[in-house]
């Protein structure tokens, strides 16, 4: 991909497809308020010679069409809106024209953008203009997107939060630390002739060690915060009629997946999606399994395998009308402990199963044939698993894939440096370049230091026009 120049003037049209009341389009660059004042006929004075961040109405004038009057023609009344550099949102020059909404329109109005020289912006190329000119760091732009893409309100929140600079100031606060006890070493490095007293645990240890806790508790995050912003894999798994299409059915609320005494109903999986707790939650139910011949089947149930292995939370449903099946035995001996409950199903045909046999596993006993309550006892359980560590996450920032990797390296700089200063003072020379790594880790979180490969991979995935 081609890096963008920062000082081309860039158009886009801001607001999606479709029938709506008002459509926008955007003009950001140097050159925005010229060709605001050449394509927009409004009462004087011109838009740039108006206040910042004032509206006008006017009528924005296609001048490649002419009139029987030799007048360029009318292409809809708009509103202006004027953001000066650098009070905008890319801290340059700004003009956003309010029009008609749906898509001709703002597509006229576009493509005179360009005509009067204004260029096609790239994906997230607005949000990009404001990092690199210093109005946001790089994780408030990624809120950006995390805002646009929110699926719950708890996901639109955690952006809300992220975009306010909570996770920006617990990363700043991780590089003071570390920053301090830099400073302490180098001291002592950089001027042993000022008879500086030796590098003391108490200089040192205290800051480090809450450095590390901090790193740690936000490297816990990680896998909620993926589970609000991407959602969570639920599978539904188990032996063939053991009632895994009427869970599926429950759950939803609807009659989604077809419900039959004979076994195989379900050959392949069947998604579908549902809100639980603001996590997104995209349940499959699967091919049961059971001796074959059949090569669907036996497809369908290598997938249930695949996704059983795999998933976030698995609902392991056993008919507890009938004595424990061995293929269910090896399937729960290879269940993962922390993702895995029971859901024992058709108990108004009598119980024949111990949860004693699993007692490290959740567990529900239900007659599914009273949908609406059994679900909930279900999802009571869902929730549960999906929330395990959770509840000690209050009030801290939920971090993303990027920032994972990025501060499990800090973590490890970090703690190799509080093993080299527990070591004599030929060690710290050492541990001021770990720690060193440990800051240049942080700085690329925040996006002090960046690559146009990163810059690239963060904004290509935003939308045209943001």
């Amino acid at each position: 991909m081609n890096v963008p120049s920062n000082q081309d003037t860039i158009a886009a049209i801001a607001t999606a497809a479709g029938e709506s009341a008002i459509a926008i389009v955007r003009l950001s660059g140097p050159e925005s308020f010229t060709i605001a004042d050449r394509i927009f006929a409004c009462r004087a004075p011109k838009p740039s010679q108006r206040p910042p961040r004032t509206f006008i109405f006017g009528h924005v004038m296609d001048h490649d069409s002419l009139g029987a009057n030799g007048n360029p023609r009318r292409i809809d009344e708009a509103l202006l809106l004027l953001f000066q550099a650098p009070h905008s949102f890319t801290c340059q020059d700004v003009v956003e024209f309010q029009c008609h909404g749906g898509m001709m329109s703002a597509q006229r109005i576009y493509r005179t953008l360009l005509a009067q020289g204004a260029r096609p912006a790239e994906p997230g190329e607005f949000t990009r203009r404001a990092f690199l000119n210093g109005r946001i760091d790089l994780i408030k732009a990624e809120a950006v997107i995390d805002m646009i893409n929110a699926q719950t309100q708890r996901a639109a929140t955690v952006a809300a939060e992220q975009l306010d600079g909570c996770l920006s100031q617990a990363m700043e606060e991780l590089y003071d630390n570390i920053m301090l006890v830099l400073a302490e070493i180098e001291a002592r490095l950089d001027f042993p002739e000022d008879d500086m007293p030796p590098l003391e645990e108490e200089h040192w240890r205290p800051v480090l060690s809450r450095t590390i806790e901090t790193l740690e508790k936000l490297l816990a995050t990680w896998d909620q915060g993926r589970r609000v912003r991407h959602g969570a894999v639920v599978v539904i798994a188990g032996c063939v009629n053991a009632g895994k299409s009427t869970l599926l059915n429950s759950l939803l609320g609807r009659e989604r997946a077809i419900v039959s005494a004979q076994p195989g109903t379900t050959r392949d999986s069947i998604e579908e999606g549902f809100v639980l707790n603001g996590i997104p939650i995209r349940l499959m139910d699967t091919a049961g399994y059971r001796q074959t011949g059949c090569g669907i089947e036996k497809e369908g149930m290598a997938r249930s395998d695949h996704l059983r292995r795999t998933a976030d939370a698995l609902l392991y449903v056993i008919d507890a009308s009938e004595p424990l099946r061995e293929r269910d035995r090896r399937n729960l001996a290879e269940a993962p402990l922390d993702r895995t409950a029971l859901v024992f199903t058709k108990i108004d045909l009598g119980i024949r199963i111990e949860q004693t046999d699993y007692p490290e596993l959740p567990a529900v006993f239900t007659n599914l044939t009273a949908p609406a309550e059994r679900a909930e006892s279900v999802k009571n359980l869902l929730a549960g698993i999906l929330a395990c560590g959770a509840e000690n996450l209050e009030g801290t920032p939920l971090i993303a894939e990027r920032h994972r990797n990025l501060l499990q390296r800090s973590l490890l700089c970090i703690r190799e440096a509080a093993c080299l200063l527990e070591l004599d003072e030929g060690s710290h020379v050492p541990a001021t370049i770990v720690l060193r790594d440990a800051l240049s880790c942080l700085d690329e979180c925040l996006g002090k230091t960046f690559s146009d490969t990163l810059l690239d991979t963060v904004f290509s995935k935003f939308c045209i026009g943001k």
